[in-house]
């Protein structure tokens, strides 16, 4: 919601174009995990050229670890590229890291789909695949860290739109391969189709960012200066107060974070050892108050991270050969996880159960551990060190489920709650 002097967001182009990028942003993640049956395939050396898309690949696959792999040079760059993107904002213009990121993410998502074409061997395809991962997550860590950037000066329901698009890029992944397979054609043009679907997502998010300059809306927000954001984020956020009241929202996470900051600006001093001098804030003291939080925030995405997808990707069904056996684990796997973590995101614009104060929340983060030992004990085909505790479908179903929830609400829950620990006598700690 705009100021009553500012300009207005003709037709949503502006909100539209940060959706759009919010989804270009975790495109590639969703479309190399969602594939993984397609690379597997051309590491088994399955029709030399391409792998079947859906189909799970065991044997010879295995002695490259793909699953490990894609999991560590995906995460890895992500967090060393976000800690560097605190300081290339400093030596590197916004748009030069935003552009040259979607470009480069560009460029090597068209390689991938190049390759599909290519005849190689096992080795080298493999190489060149986890170069592609590494140095595709190393933009997108840029990307993303400098897309939140700009949004930190448009009004918040921006934001909102922008995590939007993050969490639909799963799903959209998931029914891109699923239209791939279903479209009847031989394996490898199945496969060509699916790589080259996130190069025409990504070529409009470039269309998206470079429209923004040309949109009043737009260059208003994105031009100001640091103080004038500060005074309209506070109008911003008394308007969307009272927006939440009208609409008898309790306890949004947005509601929450407002009340906290307009209180802010009404309370007394703090105590002299809580006193930070302006744009300065103590980290060390923010820690203090938020580590318990933050330390179920990170056990969230440790768990899920373990198992998916590289234990999730190899479970399949039970049943005999046939359709459903082809389509369970795009189905199931990943398509149901991305639908299910995005109802679990959802759930915290109506609830925050637990509070930041219970000791359930960690039980409940530390419980999730537990589903690493379940789905190891799927249905794994091939497989001699583990048994198969769980071999029908429904109980791989139901763990996916319960999983997916517990991921997107108890991450989106410790994220809401982390800015309530940091709040001391009505005041933030951090600017």
């Amino acid at each position: 919601m705009a100021r009553g002097d500012a300009p207005q967001d003709s037709y949503h182009l502006v909100g539209i174009s940060f959706f759009i990028l919010g989804l270009g942003t975790l495109l590639p993640w969703n479309f190399f995990i969602t594939a993984i049956p397609y690379f597997q395939g051309r590491l088994a050396g399955a029709n030399n050229t391409a792998g079947t898309l859906g189909t799970n690949h065991t044997g010879p696959a295995d002695t490259f670890n793909f699953n490990n792999w894609v999991t560590l040079l995906s995460q890895l760059p992500l967090l060393l590229f976000t800690l560097l993107n605190s300081f290339l904002y400093q030596c590197i213009p916004e748009t030069v890291r935003i552009l040259g990121s979607l470009l480069a993410i560009l460029l090597l998502f068209a390689l991938t789909a190049v390759l599909v074409k290519v005849d190689m061997s096992p080795g080298p395809f493999f190489s060149i695949t986890m170069a592609s991962v590494w140095f595709i997550n190393s933009f997108c860590a840029v990307l993303q860290g400098s897309l939140f950037g700009q949004l930190g000066t448009m009004p918040s329901t921006y934001s909102t739109l922008f995590l939007s698009g993050q969490g639909l890029a799963g799903i959209f992944a998931a029914l891109a391969m699923l239209t791939a397979m279903a479209s009847g054609v031989d394996a490898q043009t199945s496969a060509l189709g699916y790589f080259v679907t996130p190069c025409v997502g990504i070529f409009t998010s470039i269309v998206c960012y470079l429209s923004l300059p040309h949109l009043e809306f737009a260059r208003y927000y994105l031009a100001k200066k640091p103080l004038q954001a500060q005074g309209q984020e506070l109008e911003t956020k008394a308007e969307l107060l009272q927006s939440d009241e009208k609409n008898s929202i309790p306890n949004s996470p947005q509601k929450v974070a407002l009340t906290l900051d307009l209180d802010a600006e009404k309370e007394p001093e703090l105590e002299p050892e809580e006193i930070q001098k302006p744009g300065k804030p103590s980290v060390f003291i923010v820690f203090q108050k938020i580590w318990l939080t933050a330390l179920c925030l990170v056990l969230v995405f440790a768990v899920t991270l373990s198992v998916f997808p590289a234990i999730t990707a190899m479970v399949t069904s039970s049943t005999s050969p046939g359709k459903w056996s082809q389509f369970f684990n795009p189905i199931c796997c990943f398509l149901l996880f991305n639908i299910m973590d995005w109802v679990g995101r959802s759930l915290t614009s109506y609830f925050l159960w637990p509070d930041e104060d219970s000791r359930l929340l960690p039980l409940l983060v530390c419980l999730r551990v537990l589903f690493v030992p379940l789905f190891m004990l799927c249905h794994v085909p091939e497989r001699s060190r583990l048994p198969v505790l769980f071999p029908q479908d429904a109980y791989f179903i139901t763990f996916m489920l319960l999983f997916a929830v517990s991921n997107g609400y108890l991450m989106s829950l410790t994220m809401c709650l982390a800015p309530r620990c940091c709040h001391m006598r009505g005041r933030w700690l951090a600017p």
